[in-house]
C-alpha cells in the first residue's frame, strides 16, 4: 500500500545517533512512533532527477526545486548557489518562486554537470524548464464562414460592481468590446504579438458573451473584465514560465478580484508525486476563499493516455481552483471533446477536470465577436474558452443574487448542477455545466435547493439541517449534496497536500439512535463511497480530504426524520511547518427532490420560515421559465 514520505533534516551525528539506537534492543518504548516508519533512506541521483532524458535537445535550463525549511532558508539558498558554481553551473536566485517550505530556482547546467548538482543535500527535484502553453492549433481564429454576428448590445454591464480579471495575450484598447473590458499591460511587459492577442480576444469575448448563436442577439454581459497582458513577443526567452507567474502573482497580490481566468499554464501533464510551482503559487492565494478561478483543463486529450501525456496540465491541478474541460456541444447530447484533457487528478484532487462546459468541436466551434465593428466573426474551441464560459455563468449568478453569494458558494453551485450523464468521471468530472442562469437560480419542479456558507473553526461541528417537512412521507425522496471549502496547502507532501478537511456526518433519522446510550441519531453512509476514488485511495484516508465532494442518494420518505448534516473541520496544518490552523470558508449545497410533491418548495419556506432564508434576486437576469 502507498503511504506518506517524509523528509527529514538533521545533522549528521542526529542520524548517526539514530542509527546507533536503532540496533539497541528496547531502545524506542512500546508506543513510539518510530516503531511505525516503514523504512529509512537518503534520496539518489536518479531519484531526484525527473525527464531529463527525454528532454529538447540542446536545452540547458533546468528547475530546481529545494527544501526550504524556515530556521535556515537564507544558508540554504546560498549553500544551494555556492554548490552550483563549484559544479560549473549557474542559479538564478533573482528568478526563484518560494512556495510553503519549498523554493524552486532555474538553473543552467551542463549534462555533466547534473549528477553532481543532485547531490546537493536539499535538492528535491531537478527537471527540465518546462515550456509555457500558449496557444494549440484548434484555438487559433478563423473566420466563420457564412455567419453574421448579431450587433454588440448597446447596454452596460448587468453589475459594474463585480471585478472579473483575465490573464492571457492582451486586448487592444479601442476594439469592440471596449465598453465592457478594459486593456492593462503587466508591469515590465514587452512588445504585443498579433497571435496572442487574437487569443486575448476570443477567451475574452467567451467571459463576456459565452459562445454566439446564429441568428441570436448577443446577451448583455454580467460584469466588465480587466485583461491583463501577460504574454509578449519574447516567446523564446527561456524565463517566460517564472516571468508570466510573476506577473500573475505581482497582480493578484496588488488586487482584489471576485473572479480569475488562466488559460495558459505550463505544456506539462501533472505528476502524482510533484507539484509544479505554478499550481502551489495560485493554490497559496486562493486558500482564502475570496477569488473563484477557473482554469484550462488543457488540449492534450488525444494524447497516449497510457504514459499520462493526455492528463490535466498545470495548473489544472489546483484544489482550490476549478478546473474546466470542453465539451463537444451545448445541446441534450454531448460527450467530452477529444482534445480535451482527461484525469484523474492528483489525491487530494482526484476529480480533474472538476467540470466541462462547450468549447467547440472542429465540426462544431465556438463562436466569437468579431475583431473589428462590423467585421466577420471569429470561431476555434479549445478549453482555453471553455473556462472563461464557465466563468461567466458564476458570474451571472452573482449578478442575480448579489453579494449575498461568495466565491465559494458559486463553485459549489456550479459543481452541484452539473450533469456529467454517461460520461466517466476521469473525462467529465463532476459534469456539464448548463449554459442557462435559470438552472442555476431557479428550482426545479418538485424540488428545493439551499445553501449554506460561511466558516469553520479546526475541530468545530455545525449542524446544518436538510430541510424535509414532515408531510413529506410518501414515495422516494433523492437528496443531492455538494460542498467546496478552500484548503491550506503543503506542496512539500503531495499526498497529503491540503491541510484542512470537512467531513460531514449524514443522519437520516431524528429518532433513530445507534445505540441505547447515545445522544446522536445513527449516521448512514453519504459521501464515502467508491464512486469515484480508488480502493487504495480510500483505504488510506485520502477521499475525506478532498475540498470538493459530490453526491446524490435516494431514500424513502418514510425512512426520513429531520435530517441533518454534522460537518466537522479536520485540520492537520499543525503538522506543517508555519504555526497553527485558521478558520476555512465552506459552501454547502443541498437539492431535495420529491416526485410524489409537487409543493415541496412551498412546504420548506412555509416550515423553515424562521432558519432559512429565501434568496432574492438583487437585479433582474434575463431568463426564460419552461413550463
Amino acid at each position: 500500500m502507498e503511504t506518506t514520505e517524509l523528509f527529514v533534516a538533521g545533522r549528521r551525528s542526529g542520524f548517526l545517533h539514530l542509527y546507533e539506537r536503532m540496533g539497541v534492543a528496547g531502545a524506542f518504548g512500546d508506543n513510539s512512533p518510530l516503531r511505525r516508519v516503514e523504512a529509512f533512506r537518503a534520496p539518489g541521483v536518479q531519484e531526484k532527477q525527473r525527464g531529463v532524458s527525454g528532454r529538447r535537445p540542446n536545452m540547458s535550463l533546468f528547475e530546481v526545486g529545494l527544501h526550504w525549511p524556515r530556521p535556515d532558508r537564507e544558508d540554504i539558498l546560498q549553500a544551494f548557489a555556492r554548490y552550483t558554481a563549484s559544479c560549473g553551473a549557474r542559479a538564478d536566485i533573482d528568478h526563484s518562486i518560494p512556495v510553503t517550505g519549498l523554493i524552486f530556482v532555474p538553473v543552467v547546467a551542463a549534462d555533466e554537470e547534473l549528477a553532481e548538482l543532485s547531490k546537493f543535500s536539499f535538492l528535491r527535484v531537478l527537471r527540465p524548464m518546462p515550456v509555457l502553453r500558449t496557444m494549440h492549433p484548434i484555438e487559433r481564429s478563423v473566420i466563420a464562414p457564412g455567419f453574421r454576428a448579431s450587433p454588440l448590445p448597446d447596454k452596460p454591464a448587468l453589475d459594474p460592481s463585480i471585478r472579473m480579471a483575465i490573464f492571457d495575450g492582451g486586448l487592444p484598447s479601442d476594439g469592440p468590446m471596449k465598453a465592457w473590458a478594459q486593456g492593462l499591460d503587466a508591469e515590465g511587459i514587452g512588445p504585443s504579438i498579433e497571435a496572442y492577442a487574437d487569443h486575448g480576444h476570443m477567451v475574452t469575448s467567451a467571459a463576456l458573451f459565452g459562445s454566439l448563436k446564429p441568428g441570436e442577439p448577443m446577451q448583455q454581459p454580467f460584469s466588465t473584465v480587466d485583461h491583463y497582458r501577460v504574454l509578449d513577443a519574447e516567446s523564446d526567452d527561456p524565463y517566460l514560465l517564472y516571468k508570466t507567474l510573476g506577473r500573475i502573482r505581482d497582480i493578484l497580490e496588488e488586487n482584489t478580484y471576485d473572479f480569475v481566468n488562466l488559460s495558459l499554464g505550463p505544456s506539462l501533464p501533472i505528476e502524482d508525486d510533484e507539484v509544479h510551482p505554478w499550481t502551489a503559487v495560485l493554490d497559496e492565494y486562493l486558500s482564502h476563499g475570496q477569488t473563484l478561478l477557473t482554469v484550462a483543463a488543457g488540449n492534450n486529450g488525444a494524447q497516449d493516455r497510457q504514459s499520462g501525456n493526455s492528463r490535466v496540465q498545470v495548473p489544472s491541478d489546483c484544489v482550490n481552483a476549478l478546473t474546466v474541460g470542453s465539451a463537444d456541444s451545448d445541446r441534450l447530447y454531448w460527450e467530452r471533446a477529444e482534445y480535451s484533457a482527461v484525469g484523474p487528478g492528483r489525491s487530494p484532487g482526484i476529480v480533474k477536470p472538476d467540470v466541462v462546459t462547450f468549447g467547440g468541436a472542429p465540426y462544431n466551434p465556438f463562436h466569437f465577436t468579431p475583431k473589428t465593428s462590423g467585421g466577420d466573426a471569429l470561431s476555434a474551441c479549445g478549453t482555453s474558452f471553455a473556462a472563461p464560459a464557465a466563468l461567466r455563468m458564476a458570474a451571472g449568478i452573482r449578478a442575480h443574487f448579489g453579494g449575498h453569494m461568495t466565491p465559494l458558494a458559486l463553485k459549489a453551485l456550479l459543481v452541484h448542477c452539473a450533469q456529467r450523464d454517461d460520461a466517466p468521471i476521469e473525462e467529465a468530472g463532476w459534469g456539464r455545466i448548463p449554459d442557462k442562469i435559470e438552472d442555476f437560480v431557479v428550482c426545479q419542479p418538485n424540488s428545493v435547493r439551499v445553501l449554506y456558507q460561511g466558516s469553520i473553526e479546526p475541530g468545530q461541528a455545525v449542524r446544518m439541517p436538510i430541510p424535509l417537512p414532515e408531510s413529506v412521507d410518501k414515495g422516494m425522496v433523492a437528496i443531492s449534496a455538494t460542498y467546496c471549502i478552500n484548503s491550506p496547502t503543503d506542496s512539500r507532501t503531495p499526498s497529503t497536500y491540503t491541510g484542512s478537511a470537512i467531513e460531514p456526518f449524514f443522519r437520516p433519522h431524528a429518532e433513530k439512535m445507534s445505540s441505547d446510550e447515545s445522544t446522536h441519531a445513527a449516521t448512514q453512509a453519504f459521501f464515502q463511497t467508491g464512486d469515484y476514488a480508488p480502493e487504495s485511495e480510500l483505504r488510506i484516508g485520502a477521499h475525506k480530504w478532498e475540498t470538493v465532494k459530490h453526491k446524490t442518494i435516494k431514500k424513502r420518505a418514510s425512512s426520513l426524520l429531520r435530517p441533518v448534516f454534522d460537518v466537522r473541520h479536520l485540520s492537520r496544518i499543525d503538522q506543517l511547518a508555519g504555526g497553527g490552523s485558521d478558520k476555512v470558508e465552506y459552501a454547502l449545497v443541498i437539492t431535495i427532490t420529491s416526485p410524489k410533491d409537487p409543493d415541496i418548495y412551498n412546504k420548506v419556506v412555509r416550515t423553515f420560515s424562521g432558519r432559512l432564508e429565501i434568496l432574492q434576486p438583487q437585479i433582474d437576469v434575463p431568463i426564460s421559465i419552461r413550463p
